[in-house]
């Protein structure tokens, strides 16, 4: 079965360029995407994933907000008893913040100039179809 990937844009930012084109690069490597849209608060998100019973979680943040957000993610994910969802993420982020996001559960995240070809084969290496556990 192929893996189940949300690709979300929380917060307030509303360029989802970048988004798309590695929703569509997933896509096209063989994965199921769910595209959430933007605008989306980290309860929204949990819950889409959730209810697709998606593998991870691929978050795109450009707004400065990410330590919060991605936090946020991380926990609602845990109340949830969905903490096997692996949570990833990518857009303009510090390096001096990826150590502290690695510690928070985030499993990598991909800087400007990370190709649509590293994200795909870095989800085929790390994240699991999850419908084969149960």
């Amino acid at each position: 079965m192929p893996k189940r990937i949300v690709v979300a844009k929380p917060g307030l930012d509303g360029h989802d360029r970048g988004a798309k084109v590695v929703a569509r690069a997933l896509r096209d490597a063989g994965n199921e995407v769910i595209y959430t849209g933007l605008h989306q608060t980290p309860e929204q998100i949990v819950e889409t994933a959730v209810a697709e019973d998606a593998d991870a979680i691929g978050v795109s943040v450009l707004s400065g907000a990410h330590m919060t957000l991605f936090k946020k993610i991380v926990r609602l994910l845990h109340e949830r008893e969905a903490a096997d969802i692996v949570v990833f993420g990518g857009g303009i982020i510090p390096e001096a913040d990826i150590p502290q996001l690695r510690e928070l559960g985030v499993a990598t995240i991909f800087t400007p100039g990370a190709t649509t070809t590293e994200i795909a084969a870095w989800v085929d290496d790390n994240v699991v179809d999850r419908s084969t556990d149960h």
